[in-house]
């Protein structure tokens, strides 16, 4: 690895300057593959509907729709019927002749899922849930949503096609630009148990006090969006691309057991009605203080699971410019608020819990709310609802204002480490997602990405700013090092569709938030990155962004050319994988210069600079009689050079002597001073894994002082594959580290040092154990400390 050669150093002479990399190499073959090819045709035409910057165009559209809803949930029976009544905007160029509603709770009907199967194989060993997964798909049910009555504003029928989760509603007339139709929707469905059925919304049963927590999400018709870029999105729910929504008005009127809390998208309307007066003045006396005020206390929820009510309160709820609506409901809620302030307006932060979760959620959920808000709309946009909201449920999804999470203690209250911080992180990711997609509305059902991967990412910058110790699972780049180092034929661009990807965590998640990390730390800087990112939530703010959008907008407000990154992050599948693979070490000799060099050669002078033949255009131009040539027209022009082209004079064939001497120049002093003491180190490179990336190199000197140096990834333009580089020290180097800090995802750091390092492979060891929902597998720190002060927490 290590070669020390002396050189001379002469005056006059640019030693360096003239040398690149490839004329180092002398490779065979072209250097260029399409690494830092500009996008170009991959991105969709900028138009007046969406600019070649990223903004929205002068014409940008889109529809809007309204719901004013009713519904009543029945919890003997389990179901949930309900009436809506939707005003739909056409605010498109197009006439309509049509409308599409998505059906999601379809997804758990037998007759009307969208039918994406899975491949399976039979396991040695079955287990009772394995065995209801084998069986689902040919079991029969009444899942599903059933439409009893659809009808216009004024109650004549509607013709109506369901194909799937999706609906098809045929519009009487066409529907013009700029005018608006009324409809009404009357349907009920049965509610399912999400453990056993899985999706995002249903209910879950507690066995030891037979209650239900009900999580009433992606429940009622609801329009797909009609956009500029693709028409009607109406792509199949399958229950994993999760819904691309039409922004509006909601007023929804909820009925359910009056022993019932509920948590909602948007603003309670008549809390006085529905609530104690105790607990009214509660509510009134949370909106002004520091620490999370308990409205229903623990007692208050425990004595409710005992004493069920067979009466029945409606709710009403409110909420304005929103893309969705979803809501909790159960006598098992304890309920706590605190007011957070952005930019001095008042958000109403709470939480809603069992006694399951108590131990955490009664401690951290509110506050993490807060924390989370505030965060986010310093990276993006101040965040423009009234309300956010966190409940428990054992599961983690998002919707506007509210969302649903985890984390439950062990009986005894405690809970592991591990417990806490899943339960801190999913509350940041879910409450995040207000901002991405509900108010950035990207759309998940085409790319995920866009909303799990950006949030992915808001997440970590939010556990970041919680704690300097967080363990945070996604961000930093050596978490994906182990997913990009897989098999390239079990990977996927990170544009692959929401239903296409195979390793759906690492590719839809954690690659894109790890990605966006690495180009605001290592990349572009946090200033630069931080304002882009800031300008793409305020430019789509309430609106339907696309890739090309994001990636235009990074580029247009940072001044960067990023095609580069998102082409080999995004659209590709390498890894990060370069290598330094030698290091030469030089020292100038200043007292031996080279032996100066007197070469004599015989030239003959310049023939004359005419073409050897005739070219067609040449020959049909001196043919064509109505041509008349400037030099014939004015014989001015005709210098010594037009006569010395056609031979009128001479072309002198004597050959003349020429002398070439090299290294005749003396070494000057201030030459010398310059290269004195210098340490001169030329560094081979090679890009083993395909993916370029900055080189990042740490020096640690003989003197045992360090230095890192940067270089950015715009050094493999000219060889996406080899790359030579010379450094000047001014002290002698013990030892190079190539991306010391783990900054580039790296799949293989063997090869990043010199001298070369021995690294020491490691396994782990564990005993399985499958601990029961919430609990830990055996005692955790807490119940240990405990018992030594033998006093609980």
């Amino acid at each position: 690895m290590k070669s020390k050669n002396l050189f001379s150093l002469l005056s006059g002479l640019c030693l360096f300057g003239g040398l690149s990399a490839q004329n180092i190499q002398n490779n065979p073959g072209s250097n260029h593959g399409n690494k830092f090819e500009q996008l170009g045709t991959i991105l969709p035409t900028p138009n007046e509907y969406r600019t070649a910057s990223g903004a929205p165009g002068p014409k940008y559209w889109q529809q809007r729709c309204d719901y004013d809803i009713k519904c009543d949930l029945d919890e003997d029976k389990l179901q949930l019927s309900g009436s809506e009544t939707v005003t739909y905007s056409n605010n498109s160029p197009d006439r309509l002749t049509y409308l599409w509603l998505q059906l999601d709770e379809n997804q758990h009907s037998s007759t009307y899922n969208a039918n994406y199967q899975e491949g399976s194989a039979m396991p040695k060993i079955v287990s009772d849930g394995t065995l209801d997964y084998l069986e689902r798909p040919t079991e029969k049910n009444d899942n599903g949503v059933h439409i009893t009555k659809l009808t216009d504003a004024l109650g004549k029928p509607l013709s109506y096609t369901i194909n799937k989760t999706m609906m098809r509603v045929e519009l009487p007339t066409v529907l013009k630009p700029g005018q608006k139709f009324v409809f009404k929707v009357e349907w009920h469905y049965p509610i399912t148990n999400r453990f056993k059925m899985g999706g995002r919304g249903g209910y879950e049963y507690f066995p030891e006090d037979g209650n239900y927590l009900f999580t009433m999400t992606q429940w009622y018709p609801r329009l797909c969006v009609y956009s500029d870029f693709q028409g009607w999105q109406n792509h199949q729910f399958t229950g994993r691309g999760e819904f691309a929504l039409t922004f509006g008005n909601f007023r929804v009127q909820m009925t359910v057991p009056a022993d019932h809390i509920i948590g909602a998208t948007g603003e309670c309307q008549n809390y006085q009605q529905v609530l104690s007066p105790a607990h009214y003045a509660l509510w009134q006396k949370a909106q002004t203080v520091r620490e999370p005020l308990q409205i229903v206390t623990l007692e208050e929820a425990k004595a409710a699971e005992k004493n069920k009510s067979k009466a029945k309160k409606t709710w009403i709820f409110k909420a304005d410019n929103v893309r969705d609506f979803a809501w909790g409901s159960s006598r098992k809620f304890v309920w706590d608020a605190m007011p957070a302030y952005v930019e001095g307006k008042k958000v109403m932060c709470m939480s809603y819990y069992g006694k399951e979760a108590y131990g955490l959620y009664s401690k951290f959920s509110t506050k993490v709310v807060a924390h989370t808000i505030k965060t986010y709309s310093h990276f993006t946009i101040p965040f423009p609802y009234p309300v956010a909201q966190s409940v428990e449920a054992a599961n983690g999804m998002e919707y506007p204002m509210i969302c649903f999470n985890f984390g439950r203690t062990d009986k005894d209250g405690t809970y592991t480490e591990a417990a806490k911080y899943g339960m801190l992180g999913v509350v940041i990711h879910e409450v995040g997602h207000n901002f991405f997609p509900m108010i950035v509305n990207s759309d998940e059902r085409q790319w995920t990405w866009m909303d799990e991967g950006l949030n992915t990412f808001m997440e970590y910058l939010t556990e970041e700013l919680y704690d300097n110790k967080f363990p945070v699972r996604r961000g930093p780049a050596y978490t994906i090092v182990d997913y990009m180092k897989l098999p390239k034929d079990q990977l996927e661009p990170i544009m692959t569709n929401s239903e296409d990807i195979v390793q759906f965590g690492p590719n839809a998640y954690s690659k894109p938030a790890t990605s966006l990390n690495i180009l605001r730390e290592t990349v572009m800087g946090r200033d630069l990155f931080d304002y882009a990112f800031k300008e793409y939530a305020r430019r789509w703010a309430f609106k339907h962004p696309t890739p090309a959008d994001f990636f235009r907008t990074m580029g247009d407000a940072s001044g960067e050319n990023l095609d580069w990154y998102w082409r080999g992050w995004f659209y590709g599948i390498d890894p990060v994988d370069i290598s330094l693979d030698s290091v030469k070490w030089f020292r100038p000799d200043l007292d031996n210069p080279p032996a100066k060099v007197d070469t004599t050669i015989m030239m003959s002078i310049t023939k004359p600079q005419v073409n050897a033949y005739d070219d067609v255009s040449k020959v049909r131009n001196r043919d064509d009689k109505k041509i008349r040539f400037l030099t014939d027209a004015d014989t001015s022009l005709r210098d010594f050079y037009w006569k010395y082209d056609r031979g009128i004079i001479p072309y002198d064939t004597t050959r003349y002597p020429q002398h070439n001497v090299q290294y005749d120049a003396p070494l000057d002093e201030a030459t010398r001073q310059k290269a004195a003491d210098k340490f001169f180190y030329e560094l081979q490179f090679s890009n083993k894994g395909g993916l370029v990336m900055p080189i990042i190199l740490q020096w640690t000197y003989k003197d045992g002082t360090q230095e890192i140096e940067r270089i950015p990834a715009q050094i493999w333009r000219k060889d996406e594959k080899h790359l030579a580089k010379v450094f000047i020290k001014d002290k002698e180097v013990a030892s190079i580290k190539l991306d010391p800090l783990q900054e580039t995802a790296d799949i293989d750091t063997s090869n990043n040092d010199w001298p070369r390092v021995t690294q020491i492979s490691r396994f782990q060891v564990f005993k399985a154990q499958q601990p029961a929902r919430g609990q830990s597998m055996g005692p955790n720190p807490m119940q240990n400390a405990a018992a030594k002060d033998k006093k609980p927490f």
